[in-house]
């Protein structure tokens, strides 16, 4: 039941953001990994159930890089609104969606190498979870710019650096203070539920 109101919810969101998104290119680069991750998640989902912490989480994930990409990250009003309330210089929304990159993709390791019994070791397992994401976010990166270099003046809304020369450094610090909240506060809740997808049933 989860699963179906969360996939209603990704899908509602999804057209909404493609209908007068601020330009196609931006928002297809933003939508693009929300649109693999539905395709990957179904497939897992078929063969082994993921947990409903996970789910919720990656479809937040979705949505706040949906959002991102229907505005653009530079315009998006809640990230204009933080920026009024606590009298930032720039529009941080995209600091949000790179929390999330660093927080979600935490928890999605920390699943794989306890289902799969990967890392037995709970100190290794959170010191690899930790550089798995900050992969993930330099890998993003480095997407960016040659995305940047390929496509130029173009690219200039899907960067989103907003003048920042620090961009690049304090989005992956972004993700690695997300990764971090989610193995410091999430396990408890996290391991009752693998616990329960793991008994007979």
């Amino acid at each position: 039941m989860l699963a179906r109101v969360l996939l209603v919810a990704y899908v509602a969101v999804l057209v909404w953001s493609g209908i007068r998104p601020h330009d196609y290119f931006t928002w297809l680069m933003e939508v693009f990994p929300a649109l693999i991750g539905i395709v990957i998640v179904i497939w897992i989902q078929r063969r082994a159930r993921i947990t409903p912490l996970l789910l919720v989480l990656l479809t937040l994930h979705a949505i706040i890089l949906m959002v991102g990409g229907h505005y653009t990250y530079a315009e998006v009003p809640l990230g204009r609104w933080m920026e009024q309330w606590f009298g930032w210089t720039r529009n941080d929304y995209d600091r949000i969606g790179h929390f999330a990159q660093g927080f979600v993709p935490a928890l999605v390791a920390r699943e794989i190498f306890i289902r799969r019994d990967v890392v037995r070791s709970r100190a290794w397992m959170f010191s690899i979870i930790l550089l798995v994401c900050l992969g993930i976010s330099a890998a993003y990166e480095l997407l960016e710019w040659r995305t940047a270099i390929a496509a130029g003046a173009q690219a200039d809304a899907f960067l989103g650096t907003q003048g920042d020369p620090w961009d690049t450094q304090e989005d992956m610090a972004t993700a690695l203070a997300g990764a971090l909240t989610a193995l410091v506060l999430m396990p408890r809740l996290h391991d009752a539920q693998i616990d329960s997808l793991s008994a007979p049933r």
